[in-house]
C-alpha cells in the first residue's frame, strides 16, 4: 500500500524524526493516501501531537531503556483487522496495536516500536459516543499505544482505569502543544 510521508520522504520542511535532536526518539507517521484525517487534525499538527505523546509516555516508563524510534502507522478498518489477525490472531478492527522490538545485536540499545491506529474507529467512536472529538479519539488512541509501550496493561478494570486517566491527560496535553508554534 502505498503511503505518504514516510521517514525517508517527509513533507518539504518538516523533519521526520523527533526534532532532531541527539537522543529525543524518532517519530514518524505513514498515512496510506486517501486515509482521511479529522480536518481539525492536519498532518503536521498531528505529528507534533504524536510527538508530545511519546514524550509523555517516555516519562512515564521506566528508565532503564532509551526510546529510539515510533513509528505510527494510520489504518482504515480493513488493514487494521487484517494486522490484527496476522500478529494477535483477532479476526476484528481494533482502536490500536502496539508493537515493540527488541534491538538486533549491531543496534544499539532501545526501545523501536510500531502502533498501528485506526482511523475509522476513532471516527465512529467519536460520533456514537459524542464524548471526544474525532481529532481527541485519534490521539486517545495514539496515547493508549503510547501507554502500553511503557509497559502498562489494561487486563483489569483497575489497570484500564488508571491507563485511561493517563491516557486522556496525555491527550489533552499533546492537543495543547500542538497548538503551540
Amino acid at each position: 500500500m502505498k503511503s505518504s510521508a514516510t521517514p525517508d520522504h517527509a513533507p518539504a520542511g518538516e523533519a521526520p524524526q523527533g526534532g532532531g535532536l541527539p537522543g529525543e526518539t524518532a517519530v514518524s507517521l505513514h498515512i496510506p493516501v486517501g486515509l482521511a484525517l479529522p480536518p481539525d487534525l492536519p498532518r503536521a499538527r498531528l505529528l507534533h501531537a504524536a510527538r508530545a505523546c511519546v514524550r509523555a509516555a517516555q516519562r512515564f516508563a521506566p528508565p532503564a531503556t532509551p526510546w529510539r524510534e515510533v513509528v505510527i502507522h494510520l489504518t482504515g478498518d480493513t488493514a487494521n483487522q487484517a494486522i490484527n489477525k496476522r500478529i494477535l490472531g483477532h479476526d476484528y478492527p481494533t482502536d490500536v496495536i502496539t508493537q515493540a522490538y527488541e534491538p538486533f545485536p549491531f543496534e544499539p540499545p532501545g526501545l523501536t516500536a510500531e502502533l498501528h491506529v485506526n482511523v475509522e474507529q476513532a471516527r465512529r467512536a467519536a460520533k456514537a459516543l459524542r464524548r471526544l472529538t474525532w481529532a481527541q479519539e485519534l490521539l486517545l488512541y495514539i496515547a493508549h499505544g503510547c501507554d502500553h509501550l511503557t509497559g502498562a496493561d489494561d487486563a483489569t478494570p483497575a489497570q484500564r482505569q488508571a491507563m485511561r486517566r493517563r491516557d486522556l491527560r496525555w491527550m489533552r496535553a499533546a492537543l495543547k502543544t500542538a497548538d503551540r508554534p
